[in-house]
């Protein structure tokens, strides 16, 4: 199966799409051929990397499933990025043409939405199929990771990829036609485009769309529409935590978590508030990207929970050797919705993909049931006198103290110890800082080398639109443009 031709699961009567427009599956179909024979009259053809800049929409939907359809490649742009950055992209993509909301200096043919929308329903001619022979080996979509070093790479994923990744989803949660799924990420992130498009999509289920992430707009739509699963970052349940009222969501039959870590804590007051629990996963965009979900009937906190039915997970040391239960090693994934590569980078696809398994760059262990833990990024850990510091586990516990909404932990060069630990926090209204208590807290419960050797106090901890804590941001503030008088 292809990706486009995922509109065809469902019933033609029912809707596709609900909210303040109400579109069904067969009028999604014929948007989708409208938007196909414009694109192809507009220029578009098989292997042409396509970009995608637009927030959430229904004609982003139409705009993705007719690029694919014609062969052409999508690649779908953040739209928080600057024109200098869409730029490179632009670039190392070797983009011709861009379906955009808004116009930009690019040297690159752009499509505007806004311009087409009348356009595409008096077309006269019809694109043709695609050859006999093209497959779902085909790249369907250029995913560009976030940078946070060096210069965005670009994973390409296949159709099989994506559709293996939805179907895999179907087989382990319990979303059927009869449900409505909010789509409130960013539909450029594949965390969204997965599991709260396409899989809906295989289901045959109705998707509300909304264009960005407000607390008390997602509560109101939440209710008014009747969503029945939502995909949220921590963030997000954590916001939602301390609004709304426990029948906002009586609605909702499944919560799923993704993109970051779940702190137990904000897991735990989601529970109390609403009487429902966020069940946590894993994935990145090289997988397409879940690989690893908590079982719905069976979560563990703090757990991303076991493998998908058609993936395998490994935990293996630093030769490539698979490690035992409870000893920490770096997670690895094998199956059909690993990426191809990355983008005209050979060698960055070596370095990741060895003997067809993908290198995460995360620390894990797994339990002798089979549930998997993040223990850090790779690159994340902090070294303090040949110690290793994983920052989750100060954070963690930093989110369990009284008055901290949002905490994180990053490496500071330390002259004594090589490295040392710094801690970033946002405490909630009414509650205030008090540095010896906190440190007879920590002290407890770490070690004296895991204890942060300064705090910086902050309105809020920076973000991606997934929000995902940038915990680059956080280290370049510390290379040299944060202020000293700011740490205590």
């Amino acid at each position: 199966m292809l990706v486009h031709q995922l509109i065809a699961q469902g019933n033609p009567v029912r809707p596709a799409f609900t909210g303040r427009e109400s579109i069904s599956y067969s009028q999604l179909a014929r948007q989708v051929e409208h938007y196909r024979n414009f694109f192809y009259q507009s220029g578009v053809r098989e292997g042409d990397n396509v970009g995608l800049f637009s927030r959430n929409s229904p004609e982003y939907v139409y705009s993705y499933l007719a690029i694919a359809s014609l062969g052409a490649v999508v690649v779908p742009l953040n739209f928080q990025l600057t024109t200098r950055e869409i730029a490179y992209i632009v670039a190392d993509a070797e983009m011709k043409v861009m379906v955009t909301s808004t116009a930009m200096d690019l040297p690159v043919k752009q499509l505007i939405l806004s311009e087409f929308k009348d356009v595409v329903t008096v077309v006269s001619e019809n694109a043709p199929q695609l050859p006999e022979n093209w497959d779902d080996t085909n790249p369907c979509v250029i995913i560009y990771t976030s940078g946070t070093t060096g210069h965005p790479k670009g994973a390409v994923l296949t159709h099989k990829n994506l559709i293996s990744n939805a179907q895999a989803l179907e087989s382990v949660l319990p979303v059927t036609a009869d449900d409505n799924v909010l789509c409130v990420l960013p539909m450029y992130h594949c965390f969204a485009w997965t599991c709260a498009v396409l899989n809906p999509l295989l289901c045959g289920a109705s998707i509300t769309i909304l264009d960005a992430f407000a607390p008390k707009e997602t509560l109101a739509a939440i209710k008014e529409y009747d969503v029945t699963v939502m995909y949220g970052v921590p963030p997000m349940y954590n916001l939602l935590s301390r609004l709304g009222e426990k029948q906002d969501m009586a609605g909702v039959k499944l919560f799923i978590s993704g993109g970051a870590s779940l702190p137990e804590q904000v897991a735990r007051q989601f529970q109390e508030k609403y009487g429902k629990t966020v069940t946590e996963g894993y994935g990145l965009s090289e997988a397409s990207p879940v690989v690893t979900l908590n079982p719905i009937d069976q979560s563990r906190f703090c757990s991303i929970g076991k493998a998908l039915p058609n993936l395998s997970v490994q935990v293996v040391g630093s030769k490539g050797e698979v490690l035992p239960p409870g000893t920490v090693g770096e997670l690895t994934v094998k199956g059909p919705s690993v990426m191809t590569g990355y983008f005209n980078l050979p060698l960055e696809t070596a370095r990741a993909l060895h003997g067809s398994w993908l290198h995460t760059g995360d620390l894990a262990y797994r339990d002798t049931d089979g549930y998997f833990y993040i223990v850090d990024r790779l690159k994340d850990m902090i070294i303090a006198n040949g110690e290793n510091i994983y920052p989750r586990e100060v954070e963690e516990l930093l989110y369990a103290y009284p008055g901290i909404t949002e905490a994180a932990v990053i490496g500071v060069p330390d002259e004594l110890r090589g490295q040392a630990a710094r801690a970033y926090i946002v405490f909630a209204e009414g509650h205030t800082f008090d540095k010896k208590a906190l440190r007879e807290y920590l002290q407890a419960n770490l070690a004296a080398y895991k204890i942060p050797r300064d705090y910086i106090i902050l309105d809020a901890l920076p973000k991606n639109q997934t929000g995902k804590i940038l915990k680059r941001v956080l280290r370049e503030q510390a290379d040299g443009t944060l202020d000293d008088e700011r740490a205590v």
